[in-house]
């Protein structure tokens, strides 16, 4: 099964509700905007530590700044770099430019931690790729930290990274 086959059904067999609209291969959090979606798409990095033994996806906000230095220290780690593209298939099959929490449903998954921003707590609707940057899929906010992330065997961790750096 394809992998975002795999999302979809893993929405529905949970009751999860979602919308999904296929668009052509975006690649920039501008690209994701274009789209004019009901909701916003917001940032997903997959991080890791120097020694490449610990990963993080972190989410948040599209619109607020990432520096590794800052986040590194506001999630107590130490310095954070961009996991590789071995590492993003490998944990949660996913290809570089669709990195997406959709891929946390996998086994694999389970030596991600998940740190979120807390802006993104007061986001109505959240949108997200189901692993492949050719479509894009929504939900309620609520419906993502309330019903997938317990779905998926996922506690966040909520920080607050700057707005401005």
């Amino acid at each position: 099964m394809e992998p975002q086959a795999l999302v979809t059904h893993f929405l529905e067999s949970h009751d999860i509700p979602f919308s999904l609209r296929e668009h052509a291969p975006v690649h920039t959090m501008e690209d994701c905007a274009a789209l004019g979606l009901p909701a916003p798409h917001c940032k997903n990095l997959l991080l890791c530590n120097r020694a490449g033994t610990q990963y993080t996806l972190l989410l948040l906000p599209a619109d607020k700044p990432f520096q590794t230095k800052v986040a590194s220290k506001v999630m107590g780690c130490s310095r954070l770099s961009f996991a590789g593209e071995e590492a993003l298939w490998r944990l949660m099959r996913v290809r570089p430019g669709a990195v997406s929490p959709m891929g946390l449903i996998f086994p694999e998954a389970s030596a991600v931690r998940l740190a979120c921003d807390r802006d993104l707590l007061a986001l109505p609707s959240i949108a997200f790729h189901p692993l492949v940057n050719t479509a894009s899929l929504w939900m309620r906010g609520e419906d993502f930290f309330g019903r997938f992330l317990p779905a998926a065997g996922i506690e966040p961790l909520f920080i607050e990274l700057p707005c401005a750096l």
